[in-house]
């Protein structure tokens, strides 16, 4: 099992991470938010384990990302912040579980076991985003039209996964940017547009209907024709 570790004390991070190895668990450890999310898009982990009070971006904003990216994995919340009012952000944000610092490994294994298991029970069935002969597949990372596999870089399939889930819906580039990109990503490049072309170049080119479309000055829809 995988696991991404974000927290800003080594001290912590270090203890936590030989108490998973000596368990058999692979477990990452990333020091602040940006850094997470970077180590997050890269591969897929089976646990998200996030400090609340991280450097650049904090556990719950980044719990909100993660959440917005995908729902199919468990993230924990290690925080020394303990009222009622923070634990109602935490899971607001879309934390599974919220453990208070201090605490003992015994009891974070536990909650990381019981939440591995509890999705774990879950996904006997395909997870799918589709559209009209297109087909994401969340659990295999693959993406196919009319059958025919197409590969796309980590960018194209998750930028492809954003549209999907907002298919229907106008989505400005500030807000394919924020959600799919670096959160210090520079808006004011055209990397976006650039991306968008490519996908179409795979998606759309050689296929019918065609998927994505651009609305001027508003930024771009997946809709059937």
């Amino acid at each position: 099992m995988k696991i991404l570790l974000v927290e800003d004390e080594p001290p912590l991070a270090s203890f936590i991470k030989k108490g998973f190895a000596h368990e058999g668990y692979d477990l990452t450890v990333a020091y602040d938010g940006r850094t997470g999310w970077s180590l997050y898009e890269q591969q897929p982990y089976d646990l998200v384990i996030l400090d609340v009070n991280l450097p650049y971006v904090n556990g719950v904003a980044l719990c909100q990302r993660i959440r917005a990216h995908s729902r199919l994995v468990p993230v924990l919340l290690l925080t020394a912040l303990d009222s009622l009012d923070d634990k109602e952000a935490g899971f607001a944000a879309g934390a599974d579980d919220y453990l208070v610092k201090p605490f003992e490994f015994r009891e974070l294994l536990m909650r990381a076991r019981a939440l591995t298991q509890r999705y774990a029970a879950t996904s006997g069935e395909r997870h799918e985003l589709r559209m009209a002969d297109l087909v994401l597949d969340l659990d295999a990372k693959t993406v196919a039209r009319a059958g025919q596999r197409i590969d796309l870089t980590t960018r194209e399939y998750s930028l492809l996964e954003h549209l999907l889930r907002n298919r229907g819906r106008v989505i400005s580039r500030v807000d394919i940017a924020e959600r799919v990109w670096d959160l210090d990503f520079d808006t004011t490049t055209n990397v976006i547009d650039v991306y968008v072309s490519y996908l179409r170049k795979k998606l759309d080119r050689d296929f019918s209907p065609k998927l994505i479309h651009t609305v001027v000055g508003m930024g771009y829809v997946m809709r059937e024709g």
